[in-house]
């Protein structure tokens, strides 16, 4: 199937019926699959604000990193405070936001992201904490991409979304209850 040859040996242990799948069947398969999932994900970014200045070459590249996630009812995606591991982007469904105040106040939710939206690319650009908790609101699918892929390549976006940090700022005084001091990501 890979143009190497064949790894094992296989012997029947007793009757059966057996299945087989030439070489062109198996990658054809694949290949739509691939396409298929680039396709939507590719569409997915075209709605992405902070991407649209991405190159179609790159908007494909990026698609091909996206790992899709799924997630319940209530179940936890990302913690406040908690490392920086990757973004998301949502596929299908609906992501609570939530954050503590100060002095660990009660949990309070401050969004709701729909399909088509993303969350956590600020604890990216800036390299703080995740500055709040998010949870699925019923079934939902998330793309996730990875640190590493999002630097590699985001690389040439993350000088635009430092420059963008203003817009953050409006979500950090919700969260935070003031201003942050965001120069030493400037």
């Amino acid at each position: 199937m890979y143009n190497m040859p064949r790894a094992a040996s296989i012997k029947v242990a007793s009757n059966g019926l057996l299945w087989a799948m030439d070489r062109q069947t198996f990658r054809r398969i694949l290949l739509k699959s691939a396409f298929k999932k680039r396709k939507m994900y590719e569409a997915l970014l075209e709605n992405v604000p902070m991407l649209r200045t991405l190159e179609p070459y790159e908007r494909m590249n990026l698609a091909d990193a996206f790992v899709p996630k799924s997630f319940e009812d209530c179940q936890l995606i990302i913690k406040q405070g908690d490392e920086a591991d990757g973004m998301y982007f949502v596929e299908d469904g609906t992501v609570r936001i939530t954050v503590h105040g100060k002095n660990d106040e009660m949990e309070r939710e401050v969004a709701r992201i729909g399909s088509g939206g993303y969350f956590g690319e600020l604890a990216l650009v800036t390299h703080n904490p995740r500055a709040a908790t998010a949870y699925a609101v019923g079934r939902t699918r998330l793309a996730f991409l990875d640190v590493q892929a999002f630097e590699r390549l985001l690389g040439p976006c993350l000088e635009v979304m430092k420059r963008s940090i203003d817009n953050y700022e409006d979500q950090l005084v919700k969260i935070f209850g003031s201003k942050t001091n965001l120069s030493d990501v400037r």
